[in-house]
């Protein structure tokens, strides 16, 4: 005669929570696996390459502040280090990797390591910031000054700095009249160089805005004009 075995009433509420735990844990690592294939990068999406690129021109500046630091540089790195914060609150609202950014020459760095080499320091760096002249180009200005064409083939994004429309670039020292034209909505504005940073033309956010089509942080197809 055979005897059937029984499992006691605890031994089956014990592999019950176990299958929920189980299939628990299960869910959670669906649920990430999702979230993180919906995260977008720079070689994917245009907004997070322009923001991306903002981060590391900011990266860039700071590197090249700290390889030849002057009276000024611990302000203008507190600076840039607060807009770079700023920037990853931007990457992260746009679903973007948080901590991305694309160094000179477009190599992208995942969590925001800067690249070794890839800062340019403006010759005039070790003028005090407070020197630089404020912009006198009003809101919505087209910018129909003209002059000599420079950094042909650049690309230009936002730096994620309030105030004025303003600029700051690697070529050209504060108080330079720039016009930057964006030829896919035929926009222009007319700004001045208030300080440095690790590309051509980077715009703030208020010249950026003058300029941008919108939803987009990068002007693939720029036209960069010195007129002052």
């Amino acid at each position: 005669m055979s005897r059937r075995r029984t499992l006691s009433r605890k031994k089956k509420i014990a592999l019950a929570v176990t299958a929920v735990a189980v299939a628990g844990s299960g869910a959670f690592a669906l649920a990430a696996t999702s979230n993180a294939a919906n995260v977008q990068n720079a070689s994917n999406s245009t907004v997070c390459k322009g923001l991306a690129t903002a981060l590391g021109n900011n990266q860039s500046f700071i590197a090249g502040q700290k390889a030849a630091p002057d009276a000024q540089s611990a302000a203008r790195i507190a600076n840039r280090e607060a807009v770079i914060a700023q920037i990853k609150v931007q990457q992260e609202a746009s679903g973007c990797q948080v901590g991305e950014s694309v160094q000179a020459g477009g190599v992208a760095q995942p969590g925001g390591a800067a690249q070794a080499g890839g800062s340019a320091q403006d010759p005039q760096a070790s003028q005090p910031a407070g020197n630089a002249p404020a912009t006198t180009a009003p809101a919505g200005n087209t910018g129909n000054a003209s002059g000599q064409q420079v950094c042909k083939g650049s690309t230009v994004t936002l730096s994620g700095e309030a105030g004025a429309p303003a600029a700051s670039s690697n070529q050209f020292p504060a108080g330079t009249r720039l016009k930057v034209t964006n030829l896919d909505n035929n926009k222009s504005t007319t700004v001045t160089v208030t300080s440095v940073s690790g590309s051509c033309a980077l715009l703030n956010n208020a010249a950026f805005e003058q300029v941008r089509e919108p939803g987009k942080f990068l002007i693939r197809r720029a036209v960069i004009e010195k007129v002052g």
